[in-house]
């Protein structure tokens, strides 16, 4: 509760504003009676009453105009009055029309306006009352309006959800909106329409009650380390490498990339080759491959697919070395030409910062990251964006046991804090959006997932009744998100965490097992799916370099990774918190577009 301003009754405001925070008011509810305070914020409702009041009293210093004896026996007499007009002839009508009585102006009717009002502080709202002599109701009806007033602490004379409000006795600020084109009502706006207007939507209470969610989960995120003892680093948005090996990556530059494009190919098209033509052939062969890895294909048809990659990647580097020895000085223009991006060397946005936190639990230990990670998928998927939020963490001197050990401590501390200091929030949640959310946050704090490996997944899927995957579990056959899902959702009803897989699913910088298997896991939940993916990296420099050829990559691109396994080399695990999919799975909303503050995906990016 705000403290008392010294030898006033006046509630000391929020210590950066003049105002005092509505949450504040409302968690000390009616004892506050009798305190005068500044509040502002948005009207969320609204509604006028008009007031009824008693014309006033005649007093002795009410004045009156000077008028005849006549005047005021027709005015009091009707029966008179009328005998005049019978008598008085035309020259009374005639004086009638002369002197007409003006028609007194229309005055408002007194009225009062009740107003709920909200800040953003909480999921409550403070009902303000402003009689129409204060200010007038017009201009503080419409939803969306913004207001600072000042006022008396009251408990509602009715009985109601109100156990206090605020009498306004000045009105400081108003802050108008256009009606017409103001995008909120007070009737309930869709979350899928609510994505087009991203700067109001935080206005709503479902939004706003899902950032106040999302905000402690972070705080949270960033106290689980500390408490352990880890380092927080902030890594690279723009790099060169390929964390993934295979991804859909976004390109910087400062060039027009359409021109640079045109151009080569005007060149190599002179030579009877057209290098553009096996580009695009590599990028359809590496989104087949990201495909199989997605799909229920088996082993064989992804290793296939994955040795034709490369096949492809060696004949475009080759064609392109060759015809830049052929054309000479047309080549050495377009090499100048690349001089004038702003990066000597491609640069993208980064999809991982495992690579380079590795560079730093080498060196402190313990480590983390939380930041954006981006991703090119022109996919319309409800759990993917093009920026999304993780949180990445690289531990020296540990393996995939301490790894998923740490990655399960995270995500129940995370699911506890959440209960505990986002009540009221969580209140609403499960009101408004998911009613099984309180059931399902303790479910996973009171108890652990189900452990299982790779082989086991496929016998259970081979046991399975369902038939709906028309896929044929054999072994090698890569579990993609659907799969894993429905472990989750439906066989075990609870987190399942999924280890050691076949190398062809993961990542070419994971560690292999002796039996060909890669020491990697995924933290899959219901609702949501693969929550957080980790693994134990591979330590050993010729193993690794063997898979960097293995999958065709660009072997330079890899130098300065390749160094820490040539100096100082250790065995070291860490995960990836995909930290949206965390909002995603406390709130219990189903797209993950609805818990990004400013959503990114294919063809939307609108502010």
């Amino acid at each position: 509760m705000a403290a008392l301003e010294s030898g006033s009754a006046r509630l000391a405001p929020f210590k950066y504003s003049d105002r005092v925070q509505l949450k504040v008011l409302l968690d000390g509810g009616a004892e506050l009676a009798g305190k005068r305070v500044v509040v502002g914020g948005w009207v969320k409702s609204s509604k006028e009453v008009e007031k009824s009041a008693p014309p006033p009293p005649l007093t002795d210093e009410t004045k009156t105009e000077d008028v005849s004896c006549v005047e005021i026996i027709q005015s009091r007499i009707p029966l008179i009055r009328n005998i005049l007009e019978v008598f008085g002839g035309s020259g009374y009508a005639a004086r009638k029309k002369r002197d007409p009585v003006p028609p007194k102006p229309m005055l408002p009717k007194p009225s009062i306006a009740y107003l709920l009002l909200t800040d953003g502080s909480c999921v409550a709202t403070l009902q303000v009352v402003v009689d129409s002599s204060v200010a007038s109701p017009s201009c503080l009806l419409p939803t969306g309006t913004s207001i600072l007033v000042e006022g008396l602490l009251e408990r509602p004379s009715a009985e109601g959800k109100h156990v206090i409000e605020l009498k306004a006795d000045k009105v400081l600020y108003i802050g108008a909106v256009e009606v017409d084109k103001y995008p909120l009502t007070k009737k309930r706006v869709q979350l899928d329409i609510l994505r087009d207007y991203s700067q109001f939507r935080p206005r709503t209470t479902t939004v706003a009650t899902v950032m106040r969610i999302r905000s402690a989960l972070s705080s949270a995120t960033h106290s689980f380390f500390k408490d352990n003892a880890f380092f927080d680093v902030q890594l690279p948005i723009i790099t060169t490498t390929d964390c993934e090996g295979f991804s859909n990556m976004f390109q910087v530059t400062t060039l027009d990339q359409k021109a640079e494009k045109e151009k080569l190919n005007t060149i190599y098209e002179t030579q009877g080759v057209n290098l553009e033509h096996v580009k695009e052939a590599a990028k359809e062969k590496s989104n087949l491959v990201e495909t199989l890895k997605r799909s229920e294909s088996n082993r064989e048809a992804l290793t296939a697919a994955i040795q034709d990659l490369r096949k492809t990647n060696e004949l475009a580097s080759q064609i392109e070395a060759r015809e830049k020895r052929k054309l000479g000085t047309s080549s050495k223009n377009v090499k100048e030409d690349s001089l004038k991006d702003f990066f000597l060397s491609k640069a993208y946005l980064t999809v991982s910062g495992r690579l380079h936190l590795e560079s730093y639990a080498c060196a402190l230990g313990s480590v983390y990251s939380f930041g954006p990670r981006f991703q090119a998928d022109e996919t319309d998927s409800a759990k993917h964006a093009a920026e999304m939020w993780m949180v990445e963490v690289e531990m020296a001197f540990a393996k995939l046991k301490d790894s998923m050990n740490c990655a399960n401590d995270l995500f129940k501390h995370l699911c506890r804090w959440v209960l505990e200091n986002c009540s009221e929030d969580i209140k609403f949640v499960a009101k408004r959006i998911d009613c099984t959310c309180v059931d399902r946050l303790r479910h996973v704090i009171s108890s652990s997932p189900e452990m299982i490996s790779y082989n086991e997944a496929i016998n259970v899927f081979k046991k399975a009744e369902d038939k709906k995957f028309g896929t044929k579990f054999d072994w090698g056959v890569v579990l993609n998100s659907e799969h894993l899902s429905y472990l989750a959702d439906t066989i075990y009803k609870k987190p399942v965490m999924v280890y050691n897989y076949p190398k062809e699913a993961k990542p070419f910088y994971v560690h292999v097992n002796d039996d060909g298997m890669v020491a990697a896991f995924d933290l899959v939940v219901p609702k949501v799916g693969t929550i957080i993916s980790g693994s134990q990296n591979e330590e050993r420099l010729n193993m690794i370099s063997s898979r960097i050829t293995e999958l065709g990559l660009p072997r330079e691109k890899y130098e300065w990774y390749l160094d820490l396994r040539r100096n100082g080399t250790i065995k070291h695990s860490g995960f990836t918190l995909r930290f949206d999919l965390m909002v995603l799975f406390a709130t219990g909303l189903s797209n993950v577009r609805d818990v990004i503050p400013f959503p990114r995906s294919y063809g939307k990016a609108n502010n």
